[in-house]
């Protein structure tokens, strides 16, 4: 149990799905992540993604080119997560204004 608790804090953290979010439309550099998250420190996006790619969720490409060009993507475990989360999305939109009215 402590294993499931562990990765359901990952995921669930403020910005581990923004990402998977982000990534889910195709690969991105470092800067597009970072223009595609407001608000995001470049400390906790580094932070983030160095998590999210040690978990398997992410790939990091770096190409030997000048300058440096690195890409992050989701890995099929990752676009399995984002099927997930696009369905809980979906099922907030569908629920909105019930739960607004309920914290009212």
């Amino acid at each position: 149990m402590d294993f499931i608790r562990q990765v359901l804090d990952r995921v669930g953290d403020k910005w581990s799905m923004r990402i998977v979010a982000a990534l889910a439309s195709g690969p991105m550099r470092y800067t597009d992540l970072q223009r595609q998250i407001p608000g995001i420190s470049q400390r906790m996006l580094t932070h983030t993604l160095r998590q999210l790619t040690e978990d398997g969720l992410l790939s990091r490409t770096a190409y030997a080119e000048v300058p440096p060009r690195v890409e992050y993507a989701l890995t099929p475990l990752g676009g399995g997560l984002y099927e997930i989360v696009k369905h809980m999305i979906g099922w907030v939109a569908d629920h909105h204004d019930e739960i607004r009215a309920n914290r009212s």
